[in-house]
């Protein structure tokens, strides 16, 4: 690796050889010099460690390089047989204003009515409706009164309905707005004036309405084929925890937890007694869950990346072109390789990691005195993990339902990073499960179709979308 201009790899090779040409340096300090250049070495791969050869995400990696895009042969704009998406005229408008023809403009003559020619203009009025129930008031010659019934949810004498509920649980939970820009946002545009408590009073009555919605995405997730699992860390009130996710192209359920391994995902509910296959990123605590494994490649072709940039294996790039071109035969094929094909590409798997056994072999137990495995390259670590699982790394090439990756989970988990980033941590674990348990919602609305405030709407209705195919009403 060059360092402005300098070749650390070679400069730490020379001192290495002058050091073994020294014979007269003491132990101590030989040692000393050793453990000086293994942490320059470390610092060194730290820092061509990127997006592309790690699990680095792309916002912490500003300075990456960009491959520009090949040039397309299709033309810009819409496509042959492109569905365009025109702003079509409404039925029925709002407001029609008619325009007659200035008749002394026109020529001398006789003129009827032979129709209109329409051109509408859609526009936004952002306004207050404000709905009064007047119950009536009878009273007997006893003096006892008697107070009509309002209708059900009106207990106040003021409150507010549920299209402000809606709006405000749709900025702060979905569009990860903060408390005091909705409030700005409320006043601003409709005169409304609404405090952050209120709008997690709003957000706390959303999450009791979707307890039932959280064991039913369970119970489907649980019995799904196929499940994806990741988890990522989160910021708690300054304190580091794990938000996991177990989601699919169906159903997406997060939960938040102070541990990131098998306590969480039991506590979950979801994998224990899973049954179909669990795609991951190689994570040890899942392998306890689950009748198959599929792991993620992507995962791989970055560690694959990194052992080519700053370990110089050959291999490695070997091992990313044939990935590559496996991924690329079985999307070809419909999503599944016939048996005889899958054979081929499974020998020329095995073949290419017994040549790179050669190249990156198990270090030396000869002479040695300490108990337990020794240490491991992250190459050879690498190797030895395609060797071992090489079932669970190739088995999107033989199950249609198992996808190259585990981008699936890695993507619904993404918006709970821009939340983190946006408001830089949950000042409390409530405020964790209300996030994890609306954004469930409403990342398994839009996967079935539904809009995040349509979902919103039919919740504070009490009423569930109709993919849920039940009657039960939202709170009890």
């Amino acid at each position: 690796m060059t360092v402005e201009n300098i070749n650390v790899e070679k400069a730490i090779q020379r001192v290495n050889d002058l050091i073994a040409q020294e014979k007269d340096l003491s132990p101590a300090f030989k040692a000393s010099i050793e453990v000086l250049l293994l942490l320059v070495t470390i610092l060194v791969n730290r820092l061509g460690l990127n997006s592309k050869n790690s699990s680095k995400p792309p916002s912490f990696d500003p300075n990456r390089k960009k491959e520009p895009k090949e040039p397309g042969v299709r033309k810009p704009g819409g496509q042959h047989g492109h569905i365009g998406a025109t702003l079509k005229p409404f039925l029925n408008p709002d407001l029609v204003t008619e325009i007659r023809v200035d008749r002394s403009t026109l020529p001398q003559g006789k003129y009827r009515p032979v129709g209109y020619e329409p051109r509408q203009m859609v526009d936004l009025d952002i306004d207050i409706f404000v709905t009064e129930w007047r119950a009536e008031i009878l009273e007997d010659q006893d003096g006892k009164r008697y107070v009509a019934p309002f209708p059900t949810g009106v207990t106040r004498p003021v409150q507010y309905g549920i299209g402000v509920k809606t709006n405000a649980v749709y900025m702060s939970q979905y569009q990860l707005i903060p408390y005091n820009r909705i409030e700005d946002h409320f006043l601003d545009q409709m005169g409304i004036l609404i405090s952050a408590g209120t709008i997690h009073n709003f957000n706390k009555d959303a999450y009791e309405r979707l307890a039932f919605f959280e064991s039913w995405v369970k119970e489907r997730l649980a019995a799904s084929t196929l499940i994806h699992s990741d988890e990522t860390g989160i910021n708690v009130g300054g304190t580091k925890l794990w938000l996991h996710n177990v989601s699919n192209d169906n159903f997406t359920c997060f939960y938040p937890h102070a541990k990131r391994g098998c306590e969480a995902m039991d506590e979950m509910g979801i994998l224990p007694g899973y049954q179909g296959v669990i795609c991951h990123d190689h994570w040890k605590a899942y392998f306890r869950y689950g009748g198959l494994h599929a792991l993620c490649n992507a995962h791989h072709l970055r560690e694959l990346e990194r052992a080519v940039e700053q370990d110089k294996q050959k291999w490695a790039e070997q091992m990313i072109a044939l990935l590559k071109e496996i991924n690329k035969a079985t999307n070809d094929a419909g999503g599944c390789l016939e048996a005889t094909e899958s054979e081929h590409y499974r020998k020329r798997y095995r073949d290419l990691l017994c040549e790179a056994e050669r190249e990156c072999p198990p270090p030396d137990e000869a002479g040695k005195k300490k108990k337990g495995k020794t240490a491991r390259s992250k190459a050879r670590n690498l190797l030895e993990r395609l060797r071992d699982f090489e079932n669970e790394t190739l088995r999107f090439m033989v199950d249609i339902n198992v996808p190259f990756s585990n981008n699936q989970a890695e993507n619904d988990l993404r918006m709970t990073k821009v939340q983190q980033k946006i408001s830089g941590c949950f000042r409390s674990m409530d405020g964790a499960k209300i996030f994890c348990r609306i954004r469930s919602f409403l990342s398994t609305c839009r996967k079935q179709g539904v809009t995040a405030s349509e979902a919103l709407r039919l919740l504070f209705q009490e009423r569930w979308p109709a993919f849920m195919n039940v009657k039960e009403q939202c709170a009890e």
